[in-house]
């Protein structure tokens, strides 16, 4: 009997199994069949912009002085004084003596001239005495129907009486004017780059002092490529009154962004044999605004600006952000069912950080700007400025979520183990 049951045993089991598993079958309900509805994308979108102004092209450049000096000696001579001013960084007013050279020798000089000077209009004065007189005998003697020689009058000496005359005012200016240049002066406003010499120094004629600038006025070259200048609708480099116009310049001094007005006012009028590109200067009128604004307004000279130049006639384009066209002339849209549409655009202009577009695309139309890696057209998108929370991850505010914690747990939960 052992044998014959130890054999039935596993067929009963199995058999037993079978049956179990139906039973847990046949109790089941059948799944709900769910219909898949197709993907959608979350984006951005942006609505453009339609441009009421001119096109703006930007440059780069750095401030530089327009009168700019490389202070020299034109005498030789020690240096007995050094103006306050006469340093790197100092501000100095049109014909302040920033530096003087010893002018005793000069002064010295300039007495030995007028010395020199005044003999030679003492001998003048005499020869012409001379020549006076001797006229005067000519005609006492052979009456005023005869005209006297140039000999017989001394004009010869005359003539070189005055010449030395002459010779000796020269002298006198040449002497003054050194005894003048051994105070040196600059004929504008301007600041102090750097000093080349100091008190005491022995230089000679030629010697450079130091290097100033003019600050009335500072310039920035603006390198401009052939595109650029097609959007500028500059007049010829001849015409510089019609050339001018405003230009606006920023930059961050001193740890703080600001902008300055400038004046457009020539173009160089050749293009870089290396660089093809031409350079427009534009004017900073009073860069260290000495005038009244302050120096929390200057614009020092070295500064690094960019600068924005008002161009042609741009109004009635489409202006987008760069980012949102790709593929060099793809926009996407978002139509009226939260589809994707790809269209591609007409680029009048391309920068940097906008895009100018002439056609296809109106005012009211909703521009994505979310990348997009399979673009296909059709595709369904969810707008996130329409995109609601989902009610199952919202935050409750502070009352509610004190009352949906005192409520009892739900029937059939276990209680908190105490």
């Amino acid at each position: 009997m052992a044998r014959p049951l130890r054999y039935a045993l596993p067929l009963v089991i199995i058999a037993a199994a079978i049956v179990l598993f139906v039973l847990m079958l046949a109790g089941n309900e059948r799944p709900e069949r769910r219909t898949a509805e197709p993907a959608s994308m979350l984006v951005e979108v942006i609505r453009p912009t339609v441009n009421d102004d001119r096109f703006v092209v930007t440059g780069q450049g750095t401030v530089q002085p327009r009168n700019r000096t490389t202070v020299v000696s034109e005498v030789t001579g020690r240096i007995v004084s050094l103006a306050e001013e006469f340093n790197a960084g100092g501000f100095f007013e049109a014909g302040t003596v920033l530096a003087r050279i010893d002018p005793s020798d000069y002064e010295a000089a300039l007495l030995a001239a007028e010395a020199d000077l005044a003999a030679a209009r003492a001998t003048l004065a005499d020869e012409q005495a001379r020549s006076d007189a001797a006229r005067a005998d000519f005609e006492r003697l052979y009456g005023s129907d005869r005209e006297p020689s140039d000999l017989t009058l001394r004009l010869p000496q005359l003539a070189r009486a005055e010449a030395a005359v002459q010779a000796q005012e020269a002298a006198v200016m040449r002497a003054r004017r050194n005894l003048e240049r051994t105070r040196i002066r600059m004929p504008y406003d301007g600041m102090v780059v750097r000093r080349d010499a100091d008190l005491g120094q022995f230089v000679q004629a030629g010697s450079t002092l130091g290097v100033t600038f003019a600050t009335d006025v500072a310039e920035v070259r603006l390198p401009m490529s052939d595109r650029d200048l097609s959007f500028l609708d500059l007049p010829p480099a001849t015409q510089r009154d019609s050339l001018r116009r405003p230009v606006t310049l920023t930059a961050t001094v001193s740890g703080r962004a600001g902008s300055w007005p400038a004046t457009l006012v020539r173009t160089e009028g050749v293009v870089d044999e290396n660089t093809r590109l031409t350079y427009l200067v534009a004017e900073i009128e009073d860069p260290y605004a000495l005038d009244d604004e302050g120096p929390e307004r200057a614009l020092p000279v070295g500064t690094y600006v960019e600068a924005a130049v008002p161009g042609r006639e741009a109004s009635g384009l489409i202006v987008l952000p760069a980012e949102a066209v790709h593929d060099g002339n793809q926009v996407y849209v978002a139509n009226a069912e939260d589809q994707l549409e790809v269209l591609t655009v007409d680029i009048v202009r391309k920068t940097s950080d906008r895009v100018y577009i002439d056609n296809a695309i109106a005012a009211d139309d909703r521009i994505v700007t979310t990348a997009i890696p399979a673009p296909v057209p059709g595709l369904r998108l969810r707008i996130r400025e329409d995109e609601a929370a989902d009610p199952e991850l919202r935050l409750l505010p502070a009352e509610e979520f004190a009352t949906a914690a005192d409520e009892p747990a739900a029937s059939g939960a276990e209680d908190p183990i105490e």
